[in-house]
């Protein structure tokens, strides 16, 4: 049931956007104000709320608790284990927004500052790690740990409504619960296609900057294409094969493309901006996290910092689930330190790395990036890259990581689509996965045609306000289960050391 109803009203969307997509544009954008509007607080609230509960578990009673049974070990490398995760949390959007964000917001800057002076390139910064530090991964980390907690150690089905089974009892497995599993599905459709669309945006400036092949919406839709059918081989190799080995490859371009940068870039102002950046971002952490602008009425936070939550909300029940499924035996300490923190930091890394070369030419080399990143937001990375040694060569390895970036997700998407609408079945047929493929394909197309990056941006929001009251259903959940899982081991820990004592008397007497 909840695989062709989830089906049924994708294609419906499709097929409006297809047939209407003037309209279909409309109609987001009226309920993308309306969102922003009257939940904005709500956006801002529970973004925190999830990162100081994932904070809390970590370092609680309940830290040491195992994801699986009590001897379960971890089925995969730290190593490979970051590199999952990370491509399929972050991926494109970093190579995306890596350079265009900073420049961005040193143009038009937040709190008043005004645009291209040096307050506005340390907020820039500031703002950029925001986006993409702690508070992300703090989403990521409570679907994938409630997930993962019930999937592995409660042997539940590997659904978004079995975790509400503490709550519901046996209403999660009726109408409720398919209604849970579908809103997911939707809202990882929306999300994954948003990231598709950037990605298509991404290869493209890419083409245009070395190729000279121009900027259009036809150009996109046949990126779109033409890598749906490289992820769709990937996806039908398992995840062992595909998924992981393209997660390792990403991971590792990733890293030597940073490297480079940092090395031929400025290598000192890099290492000053990120120090000084983290200072104030750790800094004004909770002054961040909860600012709204109720007396100006400015539109900075809706289009970047709730836009941004959103994002990562709808992408929540893909990303949670993909990472559960590889984090089997992790205690919760681990699970959460991990999952939290090494993405963040990377993250930080990379911002620094590209957002302070684009942010040293602009304001050093008086190189007009930012202006240029203005008209076309795509441009700004090969801009950067062109301003260094082997420019080109390094701007052909970053639209190759872009396109295995493109693969990785939305391999990792197919995947996780078949798992929710097939009963949590860990390895939905080949079948299914290519009918999720090529749906998440044509909801990039549609919404690229009918509003462009602004049209990826609105769904992303529209998607997310339900899911984000689901994901503090599943903390309520999670706490009942730890409360009576911890009482178990601490009973379980009595009795051994109640016998323990005992055969120490009995030594002693003899």
């Amino acid at each position: 049931m909840v695989l062709y109803i989830s089906i049924g009203i994708i294609l419906i969307f499709v097929l409006w956007g297809a047939v209407a997509p003037i309209q279909l544009a409309a109609t987001a954008t009226s309920l993308f104000d309306m969102s922003i509007k009257n939940f904005g607080w709500f956006f801002l609230i529970s973004t925190f709320g999830f990162l100081v509960f994932a904070f809390y578990l970590a370092f609680s009673k309940y830290g040491r608790i195992r994801l699986g049974k009590d001897d379960d070990e971890p089925e995969y490398s730290t190593i490979s284990w970051f590199a999952m995760l990370f491509s399929a949390g972050m991926g494109i959007g970093l190579v995306f927004w890596g350079v265009a964000e900073p420049l961005s917001h040193y143009l038009s800057p937040p709190e008043g500052v005004t645009g291209a002076t040096t307050d506005a390139a340390r907020l820039a910064m500031r703002y950029s790690f925001f986006h993409w530090g702690v508070h992300p991964w703090a989403i990521y980390t409570i679907i994938s740990l409630t997930l993962a907690y019930f999937q592995f150690r409660k042997d539940k089905k590997g659904l978004i409504s079995s975790a509400f089974s503490p709550l519901l009892g046996k209403v999660s497995e009726g109408g409720v619960g398919a209604f849970i599993d579908t809103l997911a599905i939707i809202a990882t459709a929306f999300g994954v296609a948003t990231s598709l669309g950037l990605g298509a945006l991404q290869i493209n400036g890419g083409l245009n900057h070395m190729f000279g092949i121009s900027i259009n919406p036809m150009i996109q839709v046949v990126i779109i294409a033409v890598v749906t059918v490289l992820f769709l081989i990937s996806a039908t190799t398992g995840l062992d094969k595909g998924i992981r080995i393209l997660s390792n490859t990403n991971l590792l371009i990733a890293v030597l493309l940073m490297a480079f940068v940092f090395v031929v870039g400025p290598t000192s102002f890099i290492l000053d901006l990120f120090t000084s950046t983290l200072g104030g971002y750790l800094q004004n952490l909770v002054y961040m996290s909860l600012r709204m602008t109720p007396f100006t009425q400015g539109s900075w936070v809706g289009v970047w910092t709730l836009f941004y939550w959103a994002w990562w909300i709808a992408w929540g029940p893909f990303v949670g689930t993909f990472i559960a499924r590889v984090s089997k035996g992790r205690t919760i300490k681990e699970f959460v330190l991990g999952v939290l923190l090494v993405p963040s930091l990377f993250s930080f890394i990379w911002f620094s790395v590209f957002g302070g070369t684009g942010l040293h030419i602009e304001l050093f080399d008086h190189y007009p990036i930012a202006a240029a990143a203005e008209k076309d937001v795509t441009s700004a990375l090969f801009l950067t890259l062109e301003q260094l040694p082997l420019g080109h060569i390094i701007a052909f390895i970053a639209t190759l990581l872009i396109i295995t970036f493109f693969i990785t997700s939305a391999d990792s998407a197919t995947f996780v689509l078949g798992m929710l609408s097939t009963k949590g079945n860990p390895n939905p047929t080949n079948k299914v996965k290519i009918v999720w493929g090529v749906l998440q394909s044509s909801i990039a197309i549609v919404l690229l045609i009918s509003g462009g990056l602004s049209g990826l941006q609105t769904a992303s929001i529209v998607a997310a306000v339900p899911f984000a009251i689901v994901i503090i259903g599943m903390c309520a959940s999670l706490m009942i289960a730890l409360r009576q899982d911890e009482k178990t081991l601490r009973s379980r820990d009595q009795r051994r050391m109640k016998k323990l004592d005992e055969l120490l008397s009995k030594q002693g007497e003899s």
